[in-house]
């Protein structure tokens, strides 16, 4: 990772201006045309629905409609569940033969998973309209070629369609896949700073109390942003005064995970943050701070990351690196006025609650940015106002959505504009988010297999993921123990699977099976044995890889995964070449057709 070191960073003034589609033609007639528009923007709609549920993920809609009725609908519940287009296509049945179908992006079609794309051709489905294409390069083009090479009419926002009327369709397609975007963009997390303020813009009072500036019907909308985020960032000064819980909901929902930026580590040792059973922590900091307290966190279970310089840049790119799409961050000003300067705030949400509380000392939301005259002052734009209960909500963007549309470099293109990068020097391949190039690799992808369960009985598990953390408690004569081994095959994702399983070993230990340590290599392997020999094109995938380290690039998964440099037993990646190599030694013996 990049260190900033102690340069100071200057950030300059984004280009504040609204994108507009291109003017072009439109070929269908005005009859046609006169529902796409709003059904685009319902593609979109059903696309968030997903978003607080489970950890946030590429939000993929999907309508079918005939003659301008919606005759099905489907979105992404979370990585590894049943797609869109699928569930869209299954509600519609019949009707689907001859309907258009409207996608707020390109469907996610990787080098392993074709179900979106097959199962609209399977269906019938004659059109196709696409908001964005994926803003990702290995997955860009790659579905809307799929299928027009099965003679599926396919239109895309601002290529093929370029009409006034769709711009409303288009900025809700941007909108509701903005963080992907961001992310693709900058390769850093899109952010959004939140704060409450009084009318006279304070965030407390001169002694530091601020419990509550806002209504309890805003601080409802501040746990609905921490549900849609992967993680919140506070400083030290939050932890301190307020010794906040930062958890999304009251009961149930996606966790984020709480993130403490502190450079000298001058912390409690008594903190609710730094209690994990609910929430996992991470404390960054500027190495050599605190031995003493960094060691007592670690017995606690929380995080503690060291940078060479701490700064908001850094701390955002380790984020992108652990495969985080969205930061929220509920800082103060001595932390949100660094992180703005530095360019990594991308979106504001302001609470404005009508009150007055005075004192020329009385923090303000954001510190100094060391600006002298009104016109060096930043713009939101695309500002919207609601009004939540008795206060204001003021939300806006300080960069504008990333606008994709032409292309993202190629591998060739890249080492062009950066002469250091070369794809050729490593034979490294790492995986981690299933939207990754070999994400197939993963626990989490969707793929179904056929293993036993606790009785022996062969039982469909929806992914590697539920199997894996349901075994943990398999045979176990505790209550505890069967009810969680039924609540995991009942997950509706591998990540609240693997959420369930995860919390329960934290909380009661007992209940996990007494040879878990010695098992759980055993448990993986067959579930990938029988993932690769289920899926032919998965098999392919991993032969295809002969000659690389297979890595899993899991951040802060120690065991399975890579860590974030090098220090993981990547056990994930050594069971991958193991069962290639498998694999390839009885394609080769005589008699065997591979």
């Amino acid at each position: 990772m990049p260190l900033i070191g102690g340069a100071a960073v200057t950030f300059a003034a984004p280009a504040l201006t609204l994108r507009r589609c291109r003017p072009i033609r439109c070929t269908l007639t005005d009859a046609a045309t006169a529902k796409e528009p709003a059904l685009l923007r319902r593609a979109a709609e059903v696309a968030d629905l997903s978003a607080g549920h489970t950890s946030p993920h590429p939000n993929f809609g999907c309508v079918i409609a005939r003659g301008g009725d919606v005759v099905g609908e489907g979105f992404l519940y979370a990585q590894g569940t049943k797609c869109a287009e699928l569930q869209a296509v299954e509600k519609a049945g019949g009707l689907a033969r001859g309907a258009t179908a409207y996608l707020n992006m390109e469907p996610g079609d990787c080098y392993s998973d074709h179900t979106a794309v097959s199962s609209l051709v399977q269906a019938g489905i004659s059109r196709v309209i696409i908001g964005l294409r994926h803003p990702l390069q290995h997955l860009r083009g790659k579905a809307i070629q799929s299928l027009r090479s099965e003679s599926v009419q396919v239109d895309v926002l601002g290529e093929d369609l370029q009409s006034k009327t769709f711009e409303d369709a288009l900025k809700s397609c941007l909108m509701v896949n903005a963080p992907l975007l961001y992310r693709a963009a900058f390769r850093v997390p899109f952010s959004v700073l939140k704060y409450a303020m009084t009318l006279d813009g304070k965030i407390a009072t001169m002694s530091g109390h601020a419990s509550w500036i806002s209504s309890k019907v805003s601080r409802g909308r501040v746990f609905e942003l921490r549900g849609r985020s992967d993680a919140i960032v506070v400083g030290g000064n939050t932890v301190r005064r307020d010794d906040p819980q930062l958890t999304a909901r009251h009961g149930g929902g996606h966790v984020p995970v709480r993130l403490v930026m502190s450079r000298t580590l001058n912390l409690p040792d008594e903190a609710k943050l730094w209690n994990v059973t609910e929430a996992y922590t991470i404390v960054t900091t500027q190495r050599g701070a605190r031995r003493d307290l960094q060691k007592k966190l670690a017995k606690k279970g929380v995080e503690v990351v060291e940078f060479d310089i701490l700064n908001s840049r850094d701390v955002m790119e380790y984020c992108y690196d652990r495969g985080y799409l969205s930061v929220l961050w509920e800082c103060g000003g001595a932390l949100s006025a660094p992180a703005i300067s530095s360019g990594v705030i991308h979106k504001v949400y302001a609470f404005v609650a009508p009150k007055i509380i005075g004192g020329v000392n009385a923090p303000s939301p954001v510190g100094d940015l060391g600006m002298v005259q009104m016109s060096q002052a930043l713009n939101l734009i695309d500002v919207s106002y609601e009004q939540v209960g008795p206060d204001m909500l003021i939300s806006g963007f300080l960069q504008p959505i990333p606008d994709l549309s032409p292309v993202i470099p190629s591998s060739d293109e890249i080492s062009v504009l950066d002469p250091t990068v070369s794809p050729f020097d490593t034979k490294t391949i790492s995986f981690y988010k299933t939207w990754d190039p070999y994400g197939a690799f993963s626990n989490y992808s969707p793929h179904p297999i056929q293993m036993p369960d606790e009785n022996g009985n062969n039982l469909t598990w929806s992914t590697m993921e539920h199997y894996y953390q349901a075994h943990k408690f398999v045979g176990v004569d505790n209550p505890l123990a069967k009810d969680a081994v039924e609540q995991i095959k009942m997950a509706k994702s591998p990540e609240e699977a693997s959420r369930l399983g995860r919390k329960l070993q934290r909380q009661h230990p007992e209940v996990v099976r007494a040879d878990w340590d010695s098992a759980k290599i055993d448990i993986m392997y067959g579930a990938l044995k029988c993932k690769f020999s289920t899926y032919p094109h998965l098999k392919a995938m991993l032969c295809s890889t002969v000659g690389s380290v297979l890595v899993e690039a899991s951040p802060h998964d120690l065991f399975w995964g890579g860590g974030r440099e090098g220090e993981g037993l990547n056990y994930l990646g050594r069971l991958l070449m193991q069962l290639r190599t498998e694999i390839l030694e009885e394609s080769s013996k005589p008699g065997v057709v591979s």
